[in-house]
C-alpha cells in the first residue's frame, strides 16, 4: 500500500521476501569481501557477487540500473560512491568500499561495506583509514538503533549527527549530497535519509516502512565530483572515504535489519535493542 507522502508501506508477506534477499545479499557480500586482497581486480570482485546471486536465483538491482555495467560499486580510497569495477588492481592499505543490490521476487535489498586492505598494526594500513571506516560502521548502527524507536524520519540522521560530531581525534566530514533512502519494490523510493541534522523532522515513521541507511564519510572535506564515466563520486581533495549501509525496516512488532542475518541481534545488543523478525 502506498501512505501518506508517497511513502510505501509494506505488508509482513513483503518485507519477508524483502528478508530473503537481504540474506542473499549478506552472503554475496561476504564472498566478495572475502576474496578482497592485494593483486585482486575489482572485475574480479563483480564476478564473485555475481556468482553468489546466480546460485540463490537472485537477480542484481545495480546491473543496468541508468545502464549501470555491473553488480556491484567498487569505490577505492577517494572514491566514495558508485564505482565500476574493471582492471584496477587493489593494493595493501586501499580503502574499499562494496556496495551491492539483489533481488528476489521483485523485491529489493541494498547494503554496502568497508574494507581496508592489511592492518596498521602489520604497517600495510594507516590506522586513520581504519578508523575511518570503524566510526563510519558505529554510525551505522547508531542510526538502525534509533530507527528503532524514531517518531519521524530525521530522527535518523539526528543521531547520526550526534555520534559523529562527538567523535574525539580528526573530525570526519559527513558526505551531504548522497543520503539513504526508501526500499521495497524499487531500490531508490521516498523518503530520502538524512546523515545529518537538516532542521525537519521528516515523514513520519509507520509499520512496513523500510530504508536503507547509508552513512558516508570522510577524512577532509565533504565536496565531491562525479568522474569523466559519468559514475564515479570522488572527494575534490582527495581525501578518503567510507560507506556502510543496511536495508532495514519497521513493522507492527519492532524492527528487522533486512541485510542482516541474524537481522542486527549481535549489534543492536548494546543498544538496548531487540529485533524482531516481521510475522514472527
Amino acid at each position: 500500500m502506498v501512505g501518506r507522502r508517497s511513502l510505501e508501506l509494506k505488508t509482513t508477506p513483503q518485507l519477508q521476501t524483502m528478508r530473503r534477499a537481504g540474506v542473499v545479499l549478506s552472503e554475496a557480500l561476504d564472498a566478495t569481501l572475502a576474496a578482497a586482497a592485494p593483486g585482486v581486480t575489482t572485475a574480479e570482485l563483480d564476478a564473485v557477487f555475481a556468482g553468489v546471486l546466480a546460485e540463490h536465483g537472485a537477480t542484481s538491482n545495480f546491473l543496468g540500473y541508468y545502464d549501470f555495467p555491473a553488480t556491484i560499486c567498487a569505490s577505492v580510497n577517494e572514491e566514495v560512491v558508485h564505482g565500476i569495477p574493471g582492471d584496477r588492481v587493489l593494493r595493501a592499505g586501499d580503502v574499499l568500499k562494496v556496495d551491492g543490490g539483489a533481488i528476489v521476487d521483485g523485491w529489493h535489498a541494498d547494503s554496502a561495506r568497508t574494507l581496508v586492505l592489511g592492518s596498521s598494526e602489520a604497517g600495510t594500513a594507516d590506522e586513520g583509514d581504519e578508523r575511518l571506516s570503524a566510526i563510519t560502521r558505529e554510525a551505522l548502527w547508531v542510526g538502525i538503533a534509533a530507527f528503532a524507536t524514531a517518531k519521524h524520519v530525521g530522527d535518523i540522521g539526528d543521531a547520526i549527527d550526534d555520534f559523529v560530531s562527538a567523535q574525539p581525534g580528526e573530525p570526519l566530514g559527513i558526505l551531504e549530497e548522497y543520503v539513504g533512502h526508501g526500499i521495497g519494490s524499487s531500490m531508490h523510493m521516498p523518503p530520502d535519509v538524512f546523515n545529518y541534522r537538516t532542521g525537519h523532522r521528516g515523514p513520519k515513521v509507520r509499520p512496513g516502512l523500510a530504508l536503507a541507511i547509508e552513512p558516508m564519510l570522510v577524512r577532509g572535506g565533504i565536496e565531491t565530483r562525479v568522474l569523466e564515466d559519468d559514475w564515479t563520486v570522488v572527494t575534490v581533495d582527495g581525501a578518503r572515504a567510507s560507506q556502510w549501509e543496511h536495508s532495514v525496516c519497521r513493522h507492527a512488532d519492532g524492527l528487522w535489519v533486512l541485510t542482516a542475518p541474524d537481522g542486527g541481534a549481535s549489534e543492536l545488543e548494546r543498544f538496548g535493542v531487540v529485533p524482531v523478525p516481521p510475522g514472527e
